[in-house]
């Protein structure tokens, strides 16, 4: 084990193969420790990965349901604090196509140089010129089309980037949907609501998905924008929801009351729910055909998209 920042300890073994694909903000292995935060959505349809239970099990998932592309939020896949190279590997393997961060990007410093080498990890886009690796790829589908990727993060109550929305327009007037890409996907990493709704009627029709990660908690505002973009405030976390946003309760609880420090924050193990989003685009366009969540396992009430 090495120490990390504030003293966590970070391991520093073998790579685990994990029991929940990290769909989208919490994942555990086999022994109920926690990989981290992460968000998935997929097009040409953009599921969650129902009763994913290995990333061995990914490939014949994609088959079985035509995912023709698959997007994890990653940024705490490595036990919590941020992604590592070696798990950013794994994913990747075993079937992930890009990896989307957030404001832990940095938590693992080994990360940096990793990031500039491997185009599939993308970072929030806001971030100053200069900063290592890319906000966005392109990455080419098995049957040539073309997929944006972006990954940006909010300011409300974050730390203090660059305009998201200045960055989002500067890179689609490069990037057309129906023309330059077949569809676009956006990763809106923020805090508060009111900016991923902004966020997302300003890339109406330009883009085939925006969703909210980072708050841990579904929503349910899916739909499909007036100008065909699909679009989700959050999708929620894929974990233990008898807990504080994956955390065990009882030291959560004693933080807030007491207004000290005590117990040290450990994942919740309960029987996780698996959160995520689908949708179907239109070939011709690549807008939203149809959107739905998915919820599986776990507390909160189920549901499955019926296409």
């Amino acid at each position: 084990m090495m120490q990390g920042r504030f003293g966590t300890e970070f391991p520093d073994g073998p790579v685990l193969q994990p029991t929940i694909i990290l769909v989208p903000l919490l994942g555990f292995d086999r022994t109920g420790n926690r990989l981290g935060y992460g968000g998935g959505y997929y097009d040409r349809t953009l599921a969650a990965l129902p009763d994913a239970r290995s990333i061995g099990r990914l490939p014949a998932l994609r088959e079985k349901l035509a995912l023709d592309l698959v997007v994890v939020n990653a940024e705490n896949a490595s036990h919590g604090f941020g992604l590592s190279p070696a798990i950013a590997t794994s994913l990747l393997q075993g079937g992930v196509d890009v990896l989307t961060l957030g404001n832990h990007a940095w938590d693992r410093r080994d990360l940096i140089g990793h990031i500039t080498s491997e185009p599939r990890i993308v970072r929030p886009l806001n971030y100053p010129p200069g900063t290592p690796g890319q906000g966005s790829v392109v990455v080419e589908l098995a049957d040539g089309r073309k997929a944006l990727v972006v990954n940006v993060m909010g300011r409300l109550f974050m730390d203090p980037l660059d305009d998201p929305f200045r960055c989002m327009n500067e890179l689609l007037n490069k990037h057309r949907l129906g023309a330059t890409m077949q569809a676009a996907i956006v990763d809106v990493h923020a805090e508060a609501t009111s900016e991923k709704w902004a966020m997302g009627h300003m890339l109406d029709g330009r883009v085939s998905l925006v969703v909210g990660t980072h708050t841990h908690t579904p929503t349910a505002d899916h739909r499909i924008l007036a100008a065909g973009t699909a679009f989700q405030t959050d999708a929620g976390m894929c974990g233990d929801y008898d807990s504080v946003i994956g955390m065990t309760k009882e030291p959560a609880v004693t933080r807030f009351v007491r207004k000290m420090p005590g117990e040290r924050l450990q994942p919740a193990e309960g029987e996780a729910t698996i959160c995520g989003i689908m949708v179907e685009t239109e070939d011709a366009t690549g807008l939203a055909r149809r959107v739905a969540p998915l919820r599986q396992g776990g507390l909160l009430a189920q549901t499955l998209p019926d296409f």
